[in-house]
């Protein structure tokens, strides 16, 4: 089978959305399809390589992903004419994916990581204008009825029905983690901390990108309770230094200099993904403070590495958590800080393994692919 995937970003760009799709189409093309990608071109990575058996295709946008929606489409369409299905995701890869089927008569499916109608102008730090944009441009890729939409979570599924989707074109493929990589095995807490300078002190950790729907903020406000609680403690705090979110980050440093506990948090640089397990295991606690999240990577791979987590009882966080944990309501400063002392005294909930499992994230997207090829294929 040949797979034809427009997404925005694909690595080297570090995200989740590109984890999820460079495991995907790196495993397809390991069984032997043939795979191209199409994405938006930016400072370093070649115009065309081949990356484990993945044809990349990159497309000169200007650096932006708006334009990349208009950019692509000359070669998606020469792509697509080849595929026998086109795949993308939300959200600016989405148009010129459906345009392209529809053009080539090309079987489609778009993965759904999070569904935000409704939500634009609460869960991000955008301008009410740019979000009601936002709101409008997310509206259009339900209006426009891909042929299969799957969600990585039930939480997410139940999310696009509510969007008037019909149920019977919505499937749920969990999110894959990578286990050779998060391996609590290959890594001691002992060592971890000696590398990175991390003494006796009681030390949590939160990390990701400094948007608002992931409430860092309600993190940052709980640390001078825990501080009182936990004298000899210290949070350790690694975000993303992306542009994009750059004003969510100068704001998170501002509140931490307002609340005056500069020497009770450490700022980390972002780590290559590849160091990221180190980190976790390193850590006496991790705590996921999102108001939001469509799978929820910061709470799976903590919970893989058997490090206690503190996370919010929202959205699809209680489908991924296991092991050692607290859930919390959301947006509680309070109850993060009770729940990170009962961490720290050994106190929590226990709950059987979880496994999200690549080879079985790969072949839920083999049988949508199946079958919307089968359907579409004229007999």
């Amino acid at each position: 089978m040949r797979i034809l995937f427009i997404v925005e970003n694909y690595i080297p760009h570090v995200g989740g959305v590109e984890v999820v799709f460079s495991q995907l189409a790196e495993g397809l093309a390991a069984k032997g399809h043939e795979v191209d990608v199409v994405t938006h071109k930016f400072f370093g990575p070649k115009t065309n390589e081949t990356i484990k058996g993945v044809r990349i295709h990159r497309v000169s946008c200007l650096g932006s992903r708006y334009v990349f929606t208009f950019t692509s489409i000359p070669k998606a369409l020469s792509l697509a004419k080849k595929a026998d299905i086109i795949h993308t995701t939300t959200f600016n890869g989405a148009p010129p994916a459906f345009l392209v089927s529809k053009l080539t008569g090309k079987p489609n499916l778009i993965t759904v990581h999070e569904v935000w109608l409704n939500f634009w102008d609460s869960i991000t730090d955008m301008p009410w204008m740019a979000s009601q944009l936002h709101q409008i441009l997310e509206g259009m890729i339900y209006f426009l009825k891909f042929d299969k939409y799957v969600g990585v979570s039930k939480f997410t599924s139940k999310d696009i029905e509510k969007t008037g989707i019909p149920k019977e074109r919505i499937e749920t493929i969990y999110n894959a983690l990578d286990y050779k990589l998060f391996n609590p095995k290959k890594n001691s807490k002992a060592k971890s901390r000696k590398k990175l300078n991390i003494g006796s002190e009681f030390a949590y950790f939160a990390y990701g990108r400094p948007g608002v729907s992931k409430g860092f903020e309600y993190l940052l406000k709980a640390v001078p309770e825990i501080s009182k609680k936990i004298p000899n403690s210290k949070l350790y705090l690694m975000l993303s230094t992306n542009p994009a979110y750059l004003e969510g980050y100068k704001e998170l440093m501002k509140l931490i200099e307002d609340l005056e506990i500069s020497d009770k948090v450490v700022i980390l640089n972002p780590a290559k993904r590849e160091e990221l397990p180190e980190y976790i295991c390193a850590m006496d606690c991790v705590v996921v403070p999102s108001i939001r999240e469509g799978f929820g990577y910061a709470v799976a791979e903590p919970c893989t590495m058997e490090v206690p987590v503190v996370a919010s009882d929202c959205s699809s966080i209680p489908e991924v958590i296991f092991g050692k944990y607290l859930l919390i309501p959301p947006r509680n400063p309070k109850e993060i800080a009770d729940a990170v002392v009962k961490i720290s005294k050994g106190k929590y909930k226990k709950s059987p393994k979880k496994i999200f499992s690549l080879d079985e994230n790969i072949e839920g997207y083999l049988k949508v692919y199946r079958e919307l090829v089968k359907v579409t294929t004229p007999k």
